[in-house]
This record gives C-alpha cells, structure tokens and sequence, in this order.
C-alpha cells in the first residue's frame, strides 16, 4: 500500500502522515526534509540555494543520515528547500529515492506513506491513497507562528505570513511538479478541523480502501 500525502507548508499533512504511519504501520517519509537536506548542504558549503549548478550537486551527493539534523528545521533551511525544490535537476536527482522508497518499504512495514507536494502527481501518480492536505493562508501562518514560538524563536505572524506567500507561490508556479492536488485525491481543508478530526478522516478512507482489497 502505497498513501500519498500533499499539500503547503503548515497544512497538517506531517501530522496527519506520521499518525497514519503508526496507525497501519507504514514506513514514512517526509520528502520535504529531502529538500530541506539538499538545501543546507548547500549553505553549509557557502553556496547560494538559488544556485542550480550547487542544487544539484547536493542532491545528487546528498547523505540521507543529514535528514535528521534539527537544524532542518529552521526557517531559513525551509526557505532554501523552496529554492532548491524549483529547480528541475534538483527534483530529478531525488525522485529515484523518493520511489525506491515508495516501492520497496524496509521490512517489516506493510507499505509507505509519503508526505510532500508533488506524491500524488509526480512521485506516486498510482499510489492507492492520496490526499491533499490544506487550510486557509491565515491559519497555516498562526500555526506555524506558534510552532516557531514553541521552540522559543522569536516569530511575528505578519512576517511569518509574508515568507509563506512567497513560498506558496514558488511552489505552485514553478514548471517542474508545482503544488496541486492529483485529479484523484481526497482534498482536505484542514482550517476548522482538529487533528484527531483529519486523522478520522484519513483513517476511515484508508480502512474503507482496505477493506475493499480483501473484499
């Protein structure tokens, strides 16, 4: 079983993903954080993010052992994976390990679930399950605020909300795999819902399908 999950920053989707993966033990992964890699390499190195020819050359080299460094975290790495994820030999040198992973789950999960923003369309087009995860721009931008505010940085909503238009918009109009729901998947506004209120959703969905393959 293969469940793909996308949507913009601040949605809900790694929430709703990491439970789901618990839930029907699935193996998961947050394609964000690849970028988010590939993007630190970059400035670690003295690059420029915005730089094609140092992109690629982190994404192709890239040690999946940094995907669990904190700092992929920061605003700043999140902004640089926006940059890096634009660019179409970036996308093209991660989509292997994206599918390998998809395809081929380490043992002794019963499927993958991945989270990101082109699952459905570019890395997945035949996943079983695929949902898009999304929510009003105002209440993406307070619920990152907070989240920022819980890790005591120093974060004002208003700035906040700047940066996620400008990474909303790169991330829909850029040419390769733009930000868009697969003409096949559960769109979920997520704006008035809680998280165990999604995860019902999700869950539901996913045992109806299940059911159905035993039937």
């Amino acid at each position: 079983m293969i469940v793909a999950v996308d949507g913009p920053a601040a949605a809900g989707k790694g929430t709703l993903a990491r439970r789901l993966a618990r839930e029907f033990n699935l193996a998961y992964l947050d394609t964000g954080s690849l970028y988010r890699a590939v993007g630190l390499q970059v400035m670690d190195a003295g690059g420029d993010p915005a730089d094609p020819v140092a992109a690629e050359r982190a994404a192709r080299s890239l040690d999946l052992a940094s995907l669990d460094s904190p700092r992929l975290r920061d605003e700043t790495v999140a902004d640089a994976a926006s940059k890096v994820a634009a660019m179409p030999g970036v996308r093209a040198a991660l989509l292997t390990r994206q599918r390998d992973f998809a395809e081929h789950p380490p043992k002794p999960y019963a499927g993958a679930i991945l989270d990101g923003r082109d699952i459905g369309t570019t890395v997945c087009p035949h996943a079983g399950i695929k949902l898009f995860v999304t929510a009003s721009l105002e209440a993406r931008a307070k619920r990152r605020t907070l989240e920022l505010q819980d890790k005591g940085i120093d974060a004002i909503q208003d700035r906040v909300l700047a940066d996620m238009i400008v990474r909303d918009e790169r991330d829909r109009g850029r040419t390769a795999a733009p930000l868009a729901p697969a003409g096949d998947a559960l769109v979920v506004d997520t704006t008035d819902m809680d998280a165990d209120q999604v995860f019902d959703l999700a869950a539901e969905l996913i045992r109806g399908r299940l059911a159905a393959k035993v039937g």
